[in-house]
């Protein structure tokens, strides 16, 4: 008999693949979902098996992406390597440190990329001009290694600001930006995958009908987010990075 926890947790997945396929933030609601339904067990544990999911949803959104969207293979292999190695060094430290210190800081950054992506209407909307291969891998690795951590050590949100490097600094526009968030996002939920499971940090019975739902959102998110292009997915940023703020809000100024 499937139990109530169980239910609770695909359909959070499910969301959560969807979300994440657009343009990330499916951290927002699947995190949150697994440490309230599973109170009894770590938080470093239940943040390992949300990995796992969001490793399967993020894989299969990917796939689908690179069917349909020119992605620059050179960039993206170096950017995974350094967000890989980065994830694994966050969710180690994790599992020793307390990450609430890293929340103001997050809410303040967040502020004030949903009120510039917000007025600036074009932002994102077409592709603008592209630097220099060299400063689009240095500029590329030294992201790839904050938010690496980033995602290891606190993760709701990473997949957001992949997307903004993407734009804002690269210059690509939202759907070749979540081209290529996508496939750092798969490394750094790898990073954090050997880590969790090497220390036995994982709910298995959990985190694969979780991965399965996962899976299914992602499969109609990435594919909504093609058909329906850019303008779209700035709708969707712009409503994930709002949420964003309210769960790390909530956080900050509401719980003890």
């Amino acid at each position: 008999m499937i139990s109530p926890e169980m239910i609770i947790l695909c359909l959070a997945a499910l969301a959560a693949g969807f979300i994440d396929a657009i343009v990330g933030g499916g951290g927002l609601i699947q995190t949150p979902a697994v440490l309230i339904t599973l109170p009894d067990h770590p938080v470093a544990t239940l943040l390992g098996t949300t990995k796992i999911p969001s490793f399967s949803g993020t894989s299969s959104a990917a796939l689908q992406y690179a069917r349909k969207v020119k992605l620059h293979w050179r960039l993206l292999a170096v950017l995974c390597m350094i967000a890989l190695v980065a994830a694994y060094a966050g969710s180690m430290t994790v599992s020793v440190i307390s990450n609430s210190f890293m929340k103001p800081i997050i809410f303040g950054v967040l502020i004030v990329v949903a009120v510039y992506t917000y007025t600036k209407k074009n932002f994102g909307t077409a592709t603008t001009a592209r630097k220099s291969p060299g400063r689009e891998l240095v500029y590329g690795g030294l992201f790839a290694l904050a938010i690496g951590f980033y995602d290891g050590f606190i993760g709701p949100g990473a997949g957001s600001f992949l997307v903004l490097f993407f734009i804002s600094v690269l210059g690509f526009d939202f759907l070749k930006a979540s081209a290529h968030a996508k496939f750092v996002n798969v490394a750094t939920n790898t990073g954090s995958i050997l880590f969790f499971a090497g220390s036995g940090h994982i709910l298995y019975h959990f985190a694969i009908p979780m991965a399965v739902c996962n899976f299914a959102g992602s499969l109609v998110g990435a594919r909504l987010a093609i058909l329906k292009g850019n303008q779209f997915i700035r709708i969707f940023f712009l409503i994930v990075v709002a949420a964003t703020i309210l769960r790390f809000g909530y956080d900050i100024f509401f719980r003890s």
